[in-house]
């Protein structure tokens, strides 16, 4: 990752400071994009290349640090938004399974009233394809919705740990700047 400074890698709408701020979504849009691009068996790195150098105490540290604590949070969040998600699958099931028993027990209760077998046949078909339609949610989401959430979460783990080097410019090594003695 090529930048001219440190401060275009984090929000310019974050006031924390540089260990606690978030990374710039564009940046960290394109970390992602690469990172899925790479097989989940390899170890990622980044290495962020500085236009001119800072003067602004350890810069490695900094950018790691932000780096890595963003990607942990990012982590935390998707794990959250999948407990909530299969919380809800969990719940749409006991709804969907409540309603199909009382849709065949209303069914059932419907074939004593109606002796008429195409009227009775018409009822129970409909109720069995609303029970159905009830049933979409949680299968969609126990079948579908949850694994794109939890390889995210992986991810971002990946990424809370990766190698990170700052390279500041018209140097070959790492950029390291010492900061001034009190």
């Amino acid at each position: 990752m090529y930048l001219d400074d440190t401060r275009q890698l984090f929000n310019s709408m974050d006031p924390a400071p540089f260990r606690e701020r978030d990374i710039d979504p564009e940046a960290a849009q394109y970390i992602l994009d690469w990172a899925y691009e790479v097989s989940g068996r390899k170890s990622l790195g980044l290495a962020v290349h500085l236009g001119r150098e800072n003067t602004s105490g350890d810069t490695t540290t900094i950018v790691t640090q932000a780096v890595h604590e963003y990607f942990r949070g990012r982590a935390q969040a998707s794990r959250k938004e999948l407990k909530k998600l299969l919380r809800t699958g969990r719940i749409t099931l006991v709804i969907a399974l409540v309603f199909l028993s009382a849709v065949n027990g209303f069914s059932e209760f419907v074939s004593e009233l109606i002796p008429h077998e195409g009227l009775f046949w018409l009822i129970n078909e409909s109720l069995l394809i609303a029970a159905t339609v009830a049933l979409c949610q949680p299968i969609a989401i126990f079948l579908y919705d949850w694994w794109p959430i939890r390889a995210d979460a992986r991810l971002y783990d990946r990424l809370s740990v990766m190698d990170v080097q700052v390279f500041c410019a018209n140097t070959a090594s790492a950029c390291v700047v010492e900061q001034p003695a009190l």
